[in-house]
């Protein structure tokens, strides 16, 4: 499936959508948005504008996108908006022109303080709208577009899973070449490097930024989270953990594989990485098995951490798993706990169509981090693996 059809199959949705929480109309409003992107607008338009533009998205369907004259062709070949307006001297007459005749009693505007996927609205553009719409009934009927916007994101079609899932495939193929390559002596930047290298080479993008991407742990001595790789060097006895995140065709993957480099004469792990390993698996294993459509996000988090503690370790500082799709955090539902950084987010309900990664860690002393993430997507009756689950701990041998 091309672009084109992709836009048009999300633009159906969110009709559906629409009409599912009562609203009349969806308004994207936005300028310049190579400088200034809304990330709402890659689903309903995917194209960049220059002057002030609105894309209104209805209930019964009838779609009308208003833009400046010279960036109308390029909506109009996408083919999924029943009417184009262009204009050269302003939007504002043409703005209002439309919802005169909409008469909409709901718009929905793109802002959010719990989901960064539904806050492209600047306070300038803001302010601009209600400037435009002064005068008019129209200025007391704008509501937040955030559950509009985290149901049409997060309610991946079938299209969108098959391009996800073909971006975690190549990733595992890179994990594979990772385990040939990586020896006792080699640095992050080495192993990183290495997998940059065959990315570029195979025309990929990356899930987050370059730099950043992969993230390599060797040992007890690497920073954690998201640092990029540094000088520290992989060594025999130690664990080499990996965070990576491939894109194609606008959709990504984000993935974490484990290994132990083996001491001289051991053919296994020692019993507190091995241990280390299975409480991770168990963990992820216990939250794929709660993460069901209809629970709130911090309820399957809820089961993950309980998993973790019980076993002795100390709770991970992040949530269990997040949204993935065009980008590495998809915005909208956190499988998050209850603290004030995803409130607003780890409430809200798991649905079908969600894909999610499924991720969390647990420090081994003197030997380094263990830690596995998952691609999952949500179904009727629970989940579906999009990545071939790590089961079993990985071995690099001098």
């Amino acid at each position: 499936m091309n672009n084109t059809l992709l836009i048009q199959e999300k633009l159906a949705q969110a009709t559906d959508i629409l009409n599912e929480l009562n609203v009349d109309v969806w308004l994207t409003f936005v300028r310049e948005t190579t400088l200034s992107p809304d990330p709402a607008l890659e689903l309903i338009a995917d194209v960049d504008v220059t002057w002030k533009s609105a894309f209104l998205v209805t209930r019964t369907g009838q779609h009308v996108a208003i833009l400046g004259h010279f960036d109308a062709e390029n909506v109009r070949t996408l083919k999924a908006y029943a009417e184009v307006v262009d204009y050269h001297q302003g939007i504002r007459q043409p703005l209002r022109e439309v919802l005169a005749r909409l008469n909409p009693n709901t718009i929905a505007i793109n802002y959010s303080e719990g989901d960064v996927a539904a806050d492209g609205l600047s306070l300038g553009m803001y302010r601009s709208l209600l400037a435009i719409l002064d005068g008019t009934p129209y200025a007391d009927r704008l509501i937040s577009a955030e559950k509009i916007i985290a149901a049409v994101r997060g309610r991946k079609s079938a299209a969108e899973i098959e391009r996800v899932r073909t971006a975690v495939l190549i990733t595992e193929q890179l994990f594979n070449e990772v385990e040939l390559f990586a020896k006792p002596g080699m640095t992050q930047h080495e192993i990183a490097d290495f997998v940059r290298g065959r990315i570029d080479e195979m025309g990929l993008g990356y899930a987050w930024p370059k730099p950043f991407n992969p993230i390599v742990t060797c040992g007890p001595d690497s920073a954690g989270g998201h640092a990029a790789p540094g000088d520290v060097v992989l060594q025999k006895g130690h664990t080499l953990h990996m965070d990576l995140g491939i894109k194609q065709h606008d959709y990504c993957s984000d993935i974490q594989r484990m290994w132990y480099v083996l001491a001289d004469g051991e053919t296994e792990a020692p019993p507190e990485v091995q241990r280390a390993f299975d409480v991770v698996l168990g963990a992820i294993q216990a939250g794929e098995k709660a993460l069901t459509p209809g629970i709130p996000g911090w309820q399957v988090d809820a089961v993950a951490r309980k998993h973790i503690v019980d076993n002795g370790y100390p709770e991970y500082m992040h949530a269990f798993g997040h949204l993935l799709g065009r980008v590495a955090h998809d915005g909208a539902t956190v499988l998050g706990p209850q603290w004030e950084r995803y409130a607003g987010i780890c409430e809200l309900p798991v649905e079908v169509g969600n894909i999610f990664t499924l991720e969390l860690h647990v420090v081994i002393p003197e030997r380094g981090m263990m830690s596995l993430e998952e691609d999952v997507v949500v179904t009727e009756s629970g989940v579906e693996y999009l990545s071939v689950p790590q089961t079993a701990l990985r071995y690099i041998s001098s």
